[in-house]
């Protein structure tokens, strides 16, 4: 019997150091919790997200009603239109104008090759001075002419671009409108901001809300945060990017392991979160540093861990 026995107490006496873990810090899985909040007035029209859903970055959690700002984009869409139709086209008059100059131009030639003609039959006493004077009259004429047509094109294009120009500068605000109306209607999709797991969800499909009012809470899971607290004596065996061994209660005497990373060390020391057990721990004063950890499911928010360094 004492052969059978004593083995047995070798073995229950081994599980029970085994089971003892020796650690040199505990603390708190937490995460880095965003509240997703409404950006703009009306009513949820969809919200179909559920409490535990994991949602992608940049997926859509929802709408609000968003009917009434879309008409005022559009009113002033029909207004902007309207500048375009009361705007004038200098071209047909300029053209009109333009074929006038082309045939007033023909004609001074006409003369000017006439006047030649004529000038040389004048030498050769075959003309009169009167036919030559009259010539002259034509061309100071055609010039004349020809100089108003010019300056009734540059008068057009004038009148009418500074016409054109006092219509299109009350576009640039309407497009201003617009533009602050879509933005409004784009706040009406309510985009999910982080990768994560939905935690809360404070509103219904169907309610109204208010700009700034929470709709849920979102969390990225993937990778928690053990808070721990370390003393001014273990501070210094603790550096920035070192991996240490993290520990979570599995059952009653069991630990699962982890490995961790040492991401942010406090450089203030505090007083020991009442989440310490007993009174003299509490009254020391520790360090907090954040160890970030690969979830494989099991790690919750909240839950305690231990850290070996």
């Amino acid at each position: 019997m004492k052969k059978i026995f004593i083995p047995i107490l070798i073995t229950l006496a081994t599980a029970c150091q085994q089971n003892k873990l020796k650690t040199d810090a505990s603390g708190v899985f937490e995460s880095d919790e965003v509240i997703v909040s409404s950006e703009r007035d009306g009513k949820l029209l969809s919200f179909p997200i559920k409490e535990g859903d994991s949602l992608t970055r940049g997926a859509i959690a929802g709408s609000i009603d968003a009917t009434t700002t879309v008409l005022q984009k559009q009113q002033v869409q029909a207004s902007i239109e309207a500048l375009k139709e009361k705007t004038t086209n200098p071209h047909p008059q300029i053209e009109l104008v333009q074929k006038q100059l082309a045939v007033q131009q023909s004609q001074l030639e006409q003369q000017q090759r006439e006047k030649a003609r004529t000038e040389r039959l004048l030498k050769a006493d075959a003309a009169t001075q009167k036919q030559l004077d009259d010539i002259n009259s034509a061309i100071d004429q055609l010039e004349r002419n020809i100089a108003v047509s010019k300056q009734q094109i540059n008068l057009y294009n004038s009148n009418i671009a500074t016409q054109n120009r006092t219509i299109t500068s009350e576009q640039g605000p309407l497009e201003k409108s617009a533009a602050q109306y879509q933005n409004m209607i784009d706040k009406g999709q309510i985009i999910n901001p982080i990768k994560g797991t939905v935690l809360v969800k404070y509103a219904l499909e169907g309610e109204m809300t208010t700009t700034g009012k929470a709709l849920y809470k979102i969390a990225n899971l993937d990778t928690l945060t053990l808070r721990a607290y370390v003393t001014g004596a273990q501070l210094t065996t603790v550096k920035l990017n070192q991996p240490v061994k993290v520990y979570s209660d599995e059952g009653a005497k069991n630990y699962r392991e982890y490995t961790g990373q040492v991401y942010w060390i406090s450089d203030k020391s505090e007083f020991t979160p009442k989440t310490i057990q007993t009174k003299d721990e509490r009254a020391n004063l520790v360090y907090a540093v954040k160890i970030r950890v690969k979830n494989d499911g099991y790690l919750k928010l909240g839950m305690y861990g231990e850290v070996k360094f």
